[in-house]
């Protein structure tokens, strides 16, 4: 409670500010992008993933008369019922587009009504089946050859199946075009500077492709790296550029560097020639005026133990710029050396164009698991703050190999909490604390950086961590309001244990350690312990530690500080009805999930992540409206199920709507349109 009452004295500071942030705005954002004629034409919003619109229509004095204008199911969409759609559909001359169900279909709607207008799918068989992840994605890229919104004679859709292929639809009819690459398809898997199995390879893409002029980039996503099915080899996470109109391949960029390209010294003992990974399977950003694209980059094989790649591994968990043109890295700042947390580099780089004194700057801010914002000029790849390289504990895994030292941005300050220590364990009751202390007494505790250990029996089970690999921010990322330089972002503050065991089962892969089950816990009541895994730790079935459990964060661009925070999302049940509690009023906790925002002219609109129940029993979640200057309530309603997809909004015929995927146990994925009445 200490913390969500640190919160509240955030959001009244706030307030005092808010003549400041009216004071800072400029006139017209040099990354712009801000949808035209009131669409949404690509996953972000814009190529800078500003996740912003300025449409008001929709505003405080009547959020909370939102109605459903219509409803589109995805349960048909595939062999399988989806429950999870994350999808953040686009909005063009009033149709709207989206990838949905289990066989991840591309759809038509009618934006007005929800009238499906086509479908297309590929049926891809053994391919489809052993992709490495599932379900629908999220979504998909929309060109035309007309310039500056006047229509083309060509408006095309492109997404990523299942199987790692890139497919070029007519946007009118839905066809596939003929004179992109074979018959419409790009085969992904192909051409890519490596050799892999077109049925089996361990790779594929969530995120959309992202098209600037006439170029598509796409990268790539692998599986879950909890346990390497291939051990310490696997396919590389190339990122490739291509034509448009024909498919053909421009450039690649080797996210593992090969035999003497630059950053390939980085990898000791020729590990860069066997390692796998270092994909882009987050959204990638694009600034056309600069002619740079940013790539947001993952870990290498093996997220939790890199014992066989030692060094700091270039282009790992970097953020590189290249040319759009040639593909030709341009800067690149590695965020994390020698990954092993699952940071990542989760969501899409965020193009902003912020004031420091005085002057006008073209920024790049990325958010991260670790919850710190890392903010670069977007030209230079200069720092807007220092980055200082600090020492960090060291381990003591057989065979590992450490980095002394991490990044650590100076400003903004981090916006979620980091590593683990008693005083991030629950306190609604001194009962509840003792119990909690005696929990991590088996755990190791430590600051953001600490490394994972071999668990035992007798202790320590594992690293307790709040951040990666689910904690902190992840795919959804953050929102920019261009014209108060106001950044927003969902974060959750999640406990994961870190406990390495040498691999069993009757398969084993070739690597020393992998994150296990080390089990633990125990105490009373079905007070219990998680383990190495990633299950939940809890403590009479509530969170470890104290709320809140998840939190949007402004942060104004142009000091470097946090502005507000709040706790977001309904105290979960759990929580808000558990016995231990009895007599207790416990303030709004806010819940953990994987959050998208949504920046307007007045508000910052969220959904919540999973279902609680209203005290008159009705059960759903909220879609949440906040005053985006103060962070104060500006309206709610109920929603049948969870946020899963990323709001975004439009007008059609005069009125604005406001889209997003939702879905959860019980409740098939679909999309959800409101406006007005």
């Amino acid at each position: 409670m200490g913390e969500t009452m640190r919160l509240n004295h955030v959001v009244l500071r706030a307030a005092s500010a808010v003549l400041f942030i009216l004071l800072a705005t400029m006139p017209g954002s040099a990354q712009s992008g801000a949808p035209k004629n009131g669409e949404w034409p690509t996953y972000g919003g814009d190529l800078a993933n500003t996740r912003y619109s300025p449409l008001d229509q929709i505003n405080a004095s009547n959020f909370n008369k939102l109605q459903v204008a219509w409803r589109f199911s995805t349960s048909n969409l595939g062999p399988r019922v989806e429950t999870s759609i994350e999808s953040t559909p686009l909005m063009v001359k009033g149709v709207l587009y989206s990838t949905g169900g289990t066989r991840r279909a591309v759809v038509a709607i009618d934006a007005a009504t929800g009238e499906q207008l086509w479908m297309h799918s590929e049926r891809e068989g053994a391919r489809g089946v052993n992709a490495p992840h599932q379900l629908s994605g999220r979504g998909l890229a929309y060109w035309t050859d007309g310039q500056d919104g006047k229509p083309g004679k060509e408006e095309r859709i492109l997404y990523v199946t299942l199987g790692y292929q890139m497919v070029a639809l007519d946007a009118r009819t839905g066809t596939p075009v003929s004179g992109f690459g074979k018959n419409g398809i790009v085969d992904l898997k192909l051409d890519d500077d490596q050799t892999m199995d077109l049925d089996t390879a361990d790779i594929g893409l969530n995120s959309t492709p992202i098209v600037a002029g006439n170029i598509v980039v796409v990268g790539a996503l692998h599986s879950n790296g909890n346990i390497p099915k291939t051990g310490k080899t696997n396919v590389k996470g190339f990122v490739r550029a291509f034509d448009i109109k024909t498919g053909k391949r421009l450039w690649i960029f080797h996210t593992l560097p090969q035999k003497g390209e630059f950053g390939y010294d980085t990898w000791l003992g020729d590990s860069a020639s066997y390692t796998g990974n270092t994909g882009v399977w987050g959204q990638i950003s694009v600034d056309e005026a600069l002619g740079l694209v940013y790539l947001p980059v993952e870990l290498p094989t093996s997220d939790f133990y890199g014992g066989h790649r030692p060094g700091n591994g270039l282009f790992g968990e970097t953020l590189v710029a290249l040319d759009l043109k040639t593909g030709v890295r341009k800067w690149h700042y590695q965020l994390v050396h020698h990954g092993i947390w699952d940071m990542d580099i989760p969501c899409a780089p965020i193009l902003t164009d912020i004031t420091i004194n005085g002057q006008l700057i073209k920024a790049v801010a990325q958010p991260t698991k670790q919850a710190f914002l890392y903010v670069f000029n977007r030209e230079t790849g200069v720092p807007i703050w220092p980055i200082e390289e600090r020492p960090v504990p060291k381990g003591d895994v057989p065979g590992e190999w450490y980095s002394p030292t991490q990044p650590f941005p100076t400003k903004p300050p981090a916006y979620d909490r980091q590593g683990v220590s008693i005083d991030d364990l629950i306190d609604f009751t001194p009962e509840l604390r003792a119990a909690a202390v005696d929990i991590v007494s088996k755990y190791k505790l430590g600051p953001a950086f600490t490394p994972p250990v071999v668990s035992k029996a007798e202790g320590p089970l594992a690293t307790l961590a709040l951040g990666p690999p689910n904690g902190g921010t992840n795919w959804p990322g953050g929102s920019y309001d261009p014209e108060t330089h106001i950044l927003y972002v969902f974060s959750q503050t999640e406990v994961a244990p870190f406990g390495l065991l040498p691999p069993s089962g009757p398969n084993p892969p070739d690597i020393a350690y992998v994150q296990g089950n080390a089990g633990g816990g125990g105490g009373r009541g079905g007070r219990g312990g998680g383990g190495g895994g990633r299950g939940g730790i809890t403590v009479d079935g509530m969170p470890l530690v104290k709320p809140p459990y998840g939190r949007i964060s402004a942060i104004d661009m142009n000091q470097g500080e946090i502005l507000w925070q709040i706790a977001h999302g309904e105290t979960p049940d759990v929580v808000r009805n558990n016995p231990a509690l009895k007599g207790l009023t416990i303030p709004r906790t806010g819940r953990v999930g994987m959050i998208g925002t949504l920046v307007t002219k007045t508000l910052l609109i969220a959904g919540e992540s999973g279902f609680f129940t209203t005290p008159t029993g009705e059960r759903g979640a909220m879609l949440r409206a906040y005053d985006k200057a103060t962070g104060k309530d500006a309206g709610a309603i109920l929603m049948p199920a969870p946020q899963t997809g990323s709001p975004m909004t439009y007008t059609l015929n005069g009125r604005q709507y406001l889209v997003l995927g939702i879905g959860g146990a019980g409740s098939p994925a679909e999309l959800v349109a409101y406006r007005l009445p």
